[in-house]
């Protein structure tokens, strides 16, 4: 990959996030949400499952 194609990569909400391990995800293509109340409210607004991812083992 090069210099620019880095500096041109979008992030999803996890890029605010602490955690090392949600932080591993936070260029990924998908709009993924911690767990917590924005997730839930959003579900719910929506009518929409929630998806858990709890790591890798």
């Amino acid at each position: 990959m090069h210099k620019s194609d880095v500096a041109n990569r979008k992030t999803n909400r996890l890029i605010n996030e602490k955690s090392p391990y949600l932080l591993q995800h936070a260029y990924n293509p998908v709009d993924w949400y911690a767990w917590g109340q924005e997730a839930f409210d959003k579900a719910k607004q929506e009518n929409k499952l929630i998806f858990l991812s709890i790591g890798y083992s």
